[in-house]
């Protein structure tokens, strides 16, 4: 069995990874802990656990997990959408297609953290976009708000959930149709899990490689 630590966002991925991702990768000889980012270390009481504020504090995470001898492998669950300005090469981002931003921005995560074990994953444009698999399972989760065609009509406006942008991404989309009544630690987990992992995997590329590539640990 290969143990591999995961920097996760907030509880919505937490949560997806412990009831999506991990009881497939353990099937694959791979064991994976989804770690929260702290945000705040304090000497006394409770660290502060979620979100990310500065790629600094993200560094530290990092530096901490990668000291685990245990672990064959320390990776990422990052949103894209809304990076802290002072993530490596930021400004630099390239002008392509997001799948070539996203790719940029992760070979110099990589290259800033440099260590054999660290594999960087960002999120296309957020963790929201694998809702958008199946307009129908969000709807499913709201049966009294007329949402179907509104959510089919997203999703149909881009080649693949993942493209669904950083200018209005996916999250917005989803409280501009629902509002206060659409919460993220309980929904996104929700309706990904109804979805199923083949399915995220079939439409979402850039996740689809990060899975391969977790997987294939298990293997070696």
């Amino acid at each position: 069995m290969k143990f591999v630590h995961i920097l996760v966002e907030g509880q919505t991925e937490e949560i997806f990874v412990q009831d999506v991702l991990a009881p497939y990768l353990v099937r694959k000889r791979v064991f994976v802990r989804p770690i929260l980012a702290t945000t705040k270390r304090v000497k006394v009481g409770t660290n502060f656990k979620g979100g990310i504020v500065t790629y600094g504090k993200v560094k530290d995470n990092l530096r901490r997990l990668l000291q685990d001898t245990n672990a064959v492998l320390i990776t990422t669950m990052l949103d894209y959408y809304n990076l802290p300005d002072d993530f490596p090469r930021y400004s630099e981002r390239l002008a392509g297609s997001c799948f070539d931003r996203v790719a940029f921005l992760e070979q110099a995560f990589a290259e800033d953290i440099a260590n054999h074990k660290f594999l960087p994953y960002l999120a296309l444009h957020e963790f929201e976009a694998m809702m958008f698999v199946s307009p129908d399972a969000i709807a499913h989760e709201f049966p009294n708000v007329a949402s179907t065609e509104q959510l089919h009509a997203i999703r149909n406006a881009f080649t693949s959930p993942e493209e669904i942008n950083e200018n209005d991404p996916p999250s917005k989309r989803l409280l501009t149709v629902f509002g206060a009544d659409y919460q993220k630690p309980f929904h996104g987990p929700l309706v990904t899990s109804q979805i199923g992992l083949d399915p995220i995997r079939q439409a979402c590329a850039h996740f689809a490689v990060w899975v391969q590539q977790l997987e294939a640990l298990g293997e070696s």
